[in-house]
């Protein structure tokens, strides 16, 4: 979902960092947003090979990650730097919340 406005976005932000004490506490929010809205399986690609967003994770030093797969290939890429298809998949406007609270 592109384009939201600057106060969707905060909202969006707000929903997912409340109760959240520090930036882990925020990330893990984000990363609970992301496990629950976005509509994973779906198709990607990255550096021109077409792969499988199957899920997201959130990985000690490196944040939240899409698990991308190619055949018998896996392959974690940090969300933010996922290009995303057009359309972008339901619940992709958490990544941009994701973004503009900028880790």
């Amino acid at each position: 979902m592109a384009g939201l406005s600057e106060v969707e976005l905060e909202a969006l932000v707000e929903r997912a960092i409340l109760d959240a004490y520090d930036e882990n506490e925020q990330v893990s929010g984000f990363h609970v947003m992301l496990e629950e809205h976005l509509a994973v399986p779906f198709e990607a690609t990255v550096l021109g090979v077409e792969v499988t967003v199957k899920k997201v994770d959130l990985l000690a030093g490196s944040g939240i990650v899409a698990i991308c797969t190619r055949g018998p290939h896996r392959q974690a890429i940090g969300i933010l730097d996922l290009p995303l298809p057009t359309p972008p998949p339901k619940g992709s406007e958490w990544i941009d919340a994701y973004r503009h609270w900028g880790p």
